[in-house]
């Protein structure tokens, strides 16, 4: 018979943990002497490692560098799954946090005392961490509250303004392709499932909820409507490009001048460096539009948590580790510096003072995003995000081929069908 999952997070949850692991989450017993925590992350987190090691002798971290995203979380509930072979410690995304909590693979960190390093994060942030329950999966690393970059010098020449809400922005981006077609003001990605997500959240919707005994999935509510039909409208004006973020010809736009707008994080500045680095000092930043003019709400894109696996033999020490990584100022000096994460602890240590070098021209870059990451809206994430993630992306695709604003309500529809349909096949309780 298939066993019924309730959704959080603080007792359904856990009590799937000790299930799956044969004991209390995070229960296996401290030995005496030196420790030695594996250490899952990308690329150049064995330098943020090696800084711990050099001044904890008796807790020794050893870093493996390990795809992300999807990859990783497959690779991590493989090993759960085995019963061996998944790391102490790990960087996981915040949208994946309920999938590997229902799955038994992370161990609760309030019993560490990590409940104390509420105040050093954001609400957002700590929610995407706690699923909004007294549970602590782990702790906020990393963060990508959204922006608004775009190229002053050619807004400057048409004569328009930087725009404030979303009405601004939809006449700027027809303003824009009608006086010079070809040029876009932003693009819609159908294969962008996570940056919708953030515009969704910034409009007041999340695509998941729970009241503590059931999930309820919210893909298609009155606020996602909302933004699915703005998007929806602009793409079938054509006042908005729909080449896909990240690939070869989006590139080249930057570059070229011919996509001069970007709804980002803040780390879309080194994207924009990276891709188009003969623009620099031509892009200003300013906050992400607003629904409604003086409103000061925002979304997140990308940013993850430091979590402790059910399988840590030492979860104590992995989580005094997690701790130190998202919280010591050596740890986050490194993270910066070697990495280039914007970190989610409101502590910076005044590493962000000064703009990066390609915005040289917005000296107050980093004002500019700390202030759209305390204006980040708490959003709940299911377990099973990657099929509304995937689906998304295959239902959206159809609606950009067909071009009218209905066929994006419709791929919204689809995405929450499909999405219920999987929760409830999965065995979850779900309203």
């Amino acid at each position: 018979m298939r066993r019924t999952r309730t959704v959080v997070a603080v007792a359904a949850i856990a009590a799937a943990v000790a299930a799956l692991s044969g004991c209390s989450a995070g229960s296996a017993p401290e030995e005496s002497g030196p420790v030695t925590l594996t250490f899952w992350g990308g690329t150049n987190t064995d330098k943020v490692a090696a800084v711990w090691n050099a001044s904890h002798p008796d807790i020794q971290v050893k870093a493996e560098v390990v795809p992300g995203g999807d990859q990783l979380t497959t690779k991590l509930l493989t090993a759960i799954k085995a019963g061996s072979g998944a790391p102490d410690v790990v960087g996981v995304e915040y949208q994946t946090i309920a999938t590997l909590a229902s799955a038994g693979a992370l161990t609760d960190l309030a019993q560490y005392g990590l409940s104390d390093a509420k105040s050093t994060f954001t609400d957002a942030t700590w929610n995407s961490v706690t699923l909004g329950s007294d549970t602590v999966w782990g702790l906020p690393l990393d963060q990508g509250a959204m922006l608004f970059y775009y190229r002053e010098d050619i807004l400057a020449e048409l004569g328009i303004a930087p725009p404030k809400t979303w009405d601004e922005y939809a006449a700027a981006a027809k303003a824009v392709s009608q006086a010079r077609p070809g040029t876009y003001l932003g693009t819609f990605d159908a294969a962008g499932s996570a940056w919708f997500a953030s515009l969704t959240q910034q409009g007041g919707g999340s695509w998941y909820g729970s009241d503590g005994e059931a999930w309820d999935v919210t893909i298609d509510s009155a606020e996602n409507q909302k933004v699915t039909s703005f998007w929806g409208d602009l793409v079938a004006s054509k006042a908005v490009d729909t080449t896909p973020m990240f690939t070869p010809e989006w590139n080249a736009a930057l570059a070229a001048g011919t996509q001069i707008g970007w709804t980002a994080p803040v780390w879309g500045a080194g994207v924009l460096a990276s891709n188009a680095p003969d623009t620099a000092g031509k892009w200003g930043v300013t906050a992400l539009p607003q629904w409604k003019a003086g409103d000061d709400a925002n979304g997140s894109w990308g940013g993850g948590a430091e979590v402790v696996t059910s399988q840590s033999q030492h979860p104590e020490a992995a989580a005094e580790f997690v701790k130190w990584l998202t919280t010591d100022k050596d740890a986050i000096t490194a993270w910066v510096n070697d990495v280039g994460i914007y970190p989610a602890t409101t502590e910076t240590f005044g590493l962000l003072d000064k703009a990066p070098e390609f915005m040289s021209n917005v000296p107050d870059f980093y004002e500019i995003s700390s202030k759209a990451s305390q204006a980040v809206l708490p959003v709940t994430y299911g377990p099973n995000v990657n099929v509304a993630y995937s689906t998304y992306s295959d239902e959206f695709g159809k609606a950009v081929q067909a071009g009218t604003a209905p066929a994006f309500l419709d791929a919204l529809s689809a995405v929450q069908n499909a999405t219920r349909d999987d929760l409830e096949k999965a065995g979850f309780t779900v309203k």
